[in-house]
């Protein structure tokens, strides 16, 4: 394809052509290419000049599948440019410019299936005439915007979607979780009806009562293990569902979140207080990696391990837990068990009770209910 530069090349060769053999009809189509190819790339060299290109995003974070407002906004220079489009590694198409004006801005909506920090590349605005003879590149300074894209969060679920899991009832493992959560103990005969819980008693119809705990480990853990994922899909359910148990059990009390290379877990509180820097770590966890349980031989309370894998067994460290209530999240389901609830493509299942003192059973052994 001929270019400015060939364009005007052909011309003075017509030119030239023309002189030497005295072809004077050789000298109107010479003369044309040569104020063609010369003035082509003068147009688009105006254009250019001076130009620049920004792009803004709405926010540095976003969830996943949520909509992002990224606006891109095209100044011309010296002159309107004559065409041209505008390049972003968020459009599927290049965009064209809008011809004969100085300034031209676009709106993208644009969405992330997958959480995780990205970088995209600067974007860029290319200036052409209408013949595509003459074009010039500009790019946007910088090395272009970070992004966070957060996992999103999803309801917990009673098995077959039939509403919420935790919403009360027997034999409901979150509803427990929720029990040891408020620092509650079955009521006891004398018990004054100030320190009843109500809103536990219209949940699950059963009568307890409020017992003041100032440890944390008297709010339920939720243990996020990203070790041997089948799929980068697995992960990102795993953490999907992770988060969605630290809303699902924070909105009814307050959770902790213990994720690789800490040694204390994060705490949730009621209010939302510490969740905002929970999704973050949330959002960076890297596959593969998997959390420091050491500390679970000894806590009392309710423990949510939530695997990347899909596990027939619990993981030693959870079978050696002393919580009362203890259950194994996968992705997808385990055939021949019993779930409890569902979330974000996971299944959780419930442990076998830890058994008291002088119990047939010894300590730290468990299956999947």
């Amino acid at each position: 394809m001929w270019g400015a530069r060939g364009t005007t090349l052909l011309g003075l060769a017509l030119v030239a052509v023309a002189g030497l053999f005295n072809g004077r009809p050789l000298y109107v189509p010479g003369i044309a290419l040569v104020a063609l190819g010369l003035g082509t790339a003068a147009w688009v060299r105006a254009s250019a000049h001076g130009a620049r290109i920004q792009r803004t995003l709405g926010a540095a974070r976003v969830v996943e599948d949520e909509p992002l407002l990224v606006e891109l906004e095209v100044r011309g220079g010296r002159v309107a440019p004559p065409s041209g489009q505008i390049e972003d590694p968020l459009l599927a198409v290049p965009a064209p410019l809008a011809p004969g004006r100085r300034r031209t801005r676009l709106r993208i909506h644009a969405r992330f299936a997958r959480r995780g920090l990205r970088t995209l590349a600067a974007p860029s605005v290319v200036f052409r005439d209408p013949l595509g003879l003459a074009q010039r590149r500009l790019t946007a300074s910088g090395e272009g915007d970070e992004l966070l894209v957060l996992p999103r969060v999803e309801p917990v679920l009673a098995p077959g979607g039939g509403g919420e899991a935790a919403t009360g009832g027997r034999g409901r493992p979150l509803a427990a979780a929720e029990v040891d959560l408020e620092g509650l103990r079955p009521h006891r005969p004398g018990i004054p009806a100030s320190r009843i819980a109500w809103p536990v008693f219209a949940r699950t119809g059963e009568l307890h009562e409020r017992v003041m705990r100032a440890d944390a480990d008297a709010r339920p853990l939720v243990v996020l293990d990203l070790r041997g994922a089948a799929s980068e899909g697995d992960a990102d359910a795993a953490v999907r569902a992770a988060a969605s148990l630290c809303v699902h059990l924070a909105e009814r009390g307050g959770v902790s979140l213990l994720l690789a290379g800490d040694r204390r877990p994060l705490a949730i509180g009621a209010g939302g207080h510490g969740w905002p820097q929970a999704h973050v770590r949330l959002a960076l966890a890297r596959v593969g990696e998997g959390p420091a349980a050491e500390g679970l031989a000894g806590r009392r309370r309710a423990i949510i391990w939530v695997a990347a894998r899909a596990l027939r067994e619990p993981p030693r460290a959870l079978a050696r837990a002393s919580g009362v209530v203890r259950m194994l999240v996968v992705p997808g389901a385990v055939p021949g068990r019993r779930p409890a609830f569902t979330v974000a493509g996971c299944t959780g299942y419930e442990l076998e009770r830890v058994r008291r003192v002088g119990a047939s059973q010894p300590a730290g052994t468990a299956g999947v209910a």
